[in-house]
């Protein structure tokens, strides 16, 4: 189903909220226009309803700033946790109907494979294929692979619902190893050992709210903002995605 945006030109400099509640921990960032103002994170795994309006208070006031001056509020949609993606869609609709703010979702997956720009820099190397991977219980995993090409990654596989056996056998490849790293691997991290696959250190698994930050002023550069009444979280139930060819 195609997504329903409210395309509009934006010309200011919008005071922002980012809220990634679609993980095991919990964060936000607060933003002026382009530019990172605060980030802090939960201060425990699964803290998201508890923490995330203290949080954004703390910041807001670090910042002299109140909520009401938030214009626009951007979110990681999912897939990922049942809970917290409802929670961060019913923040954007309570704040839209309150302020007028206008609302941006960054699918959880493009969000965690975003982090791939701190792997390189820090190790000066760039893999040619990567894929962010997060549980989604009963043995399953969501997952999304993406290929470095003319100087950018490409989602070659949408996000989609695959067992990790599956997973292994389709890309392993000892001549050209697949990069993974999410949340996902937390507790199932053997079940992707394959000499064809390497597993990133774990700092480069949890969606950031700073990446929140920049892809969703990315989308707000170019007036992508959705309805926020329209917003349904990306639970991911039926695993029917394809490899695209290029």
């Amino acid at each position: 189903m195609a997504k329903n945006y409210n395309i509009i030109t934006e010309t200011n400099n919008p005071l922002i909220a980012a809220i990634e509640t679609s993980g095991r921990l919990g964060s936000a960032a607060i933003a002026q226009g382009g530019q990172l103002l605060e980030k802090a994170y939960f201060s425990a795994p699964v803290k998201h309803s508890a923490e995330v309006f203290p949080t954004l208070e703390k910041m807001l006031e670090k910042q002299k700033k109140t909520p009401n001056q938030i214009e626009q509020v951007y979110i990681s949609i999912g897939p990922g946790s049942f809970t917290g993606l409802r929670i961060a869609a019913t923040i954007a609709k309570i704040m839209s109907l309150a302020n007028q703010t206008k609302t941006v979702t960054i699918d959880t997956l493009d969000l965690i494979a975003y982090n791939i720009h701190a792997y390189i820099a820090k190790n000066h190397r760039i893999p040619e294929r990567i894929a962010p991977i997060l549980d989604a219980k009963r043995n399953r995993f969501y997952v999304a692979v993406f290929k470095y090409e003319d100087g950018k990654y490409k989602k070659i596989l949408p996000d989609c619902l695959m067992a990790a056996d599956d997973f292994v056998q389709q890309f392993s490849n000892t001549e050209n190893p697949i990069a993974i790293f999410g949340e996902g691997l937390v507790y199932y991290e053997d079940k992707f050992n394959s000499p064809g696959i390497e597993v990133l250190s774990k700092e480069y698994w949890n969606p950031l709210p700073q990446n929140l930050h920049l892809l969703g002023w990315e989308k707000a550069a170019k007036g992508l903002f959705d309805l926020p009444l329209d917003i349904v979280p990306a639970y991911m139930q039926h695993p029917d995605a394809k490899i695209k060819k290029t």
